[in-house]
């Protein structure tokens, strides 16, 4: 089993609503067991054109799935949310789930990387993530806590109405 840690994102629709389906989506799989889903963060969009501001998230999976399956499964699920993917980068969307950390593990295929490759740079990545596991070093060795006390809270608030939840 694997300790695994994903990015929940959306901007279209009634997107908490979308992000705890998801969740349910996945804990629902016999392979995959939510532990904790962070605390939901409003934060701006980035991207191009005009965008709704995004509704973020970050969950603590505990999987036997090798790391391209769990993907395939996260893509399902993002298409049962009606994920629209088109040529252009960072629009708005229903749906958007990332693969973040794969236990200590470092991938860098043609479709997948891992580590995220922006992790470090996102406070809607980077606050999440504290609230599930503050102590949480990547496979680099960077701390998350020496992460996100660098990280601006420009463009971000949390959102009160959906605090942290255990899984049991």
């Amino acid at each position: 089993m694997f300790d695994v840690f994903i990015g929940l994102g959306s901007n279209l629709g009634d997107s908490a609503n979308t992000l705890l389906s998801a969740i349910d989506t996945l804990n629902q799989h016999q392979q995959i067991r939510v532990k904790r889903l962070s605390q939901f963060y409003q934060s701006m969009a980035i991207g191009p054109g005009e965008q709704p501001d995004y509704v973020n998230a970050a969950a603590h999976l505990v999987t036997s799935l090798p790391p391209e399956d769990l993907l395939d499964i996260m893509q399902a699920v993002e298409n049962q949310h009606q994920r629209e993917r088109g040529p252009v980068r960072w629009t708005a969307r229903t749906l958007d789930l990332d693969l973040l950390l794969y236990a200590d593990h470092e991938i860098n295929s043609s479709r997948l990387k891992v580590p995220h490759p922006h992790i470090n740079e996102r406070n809607f990545v980077l606050l999440p993530l504290h609230d599930l596991q503050p102590s949480l070093v990547f496979p680099d060795g960077v701390c998350l806590i020496d992460l996100v006390k660098q990280t601006p809270r420009t463009g971000i608030a949390p959102l009160m109405a959906y605090p942290p939840i255990d899984y049991p």
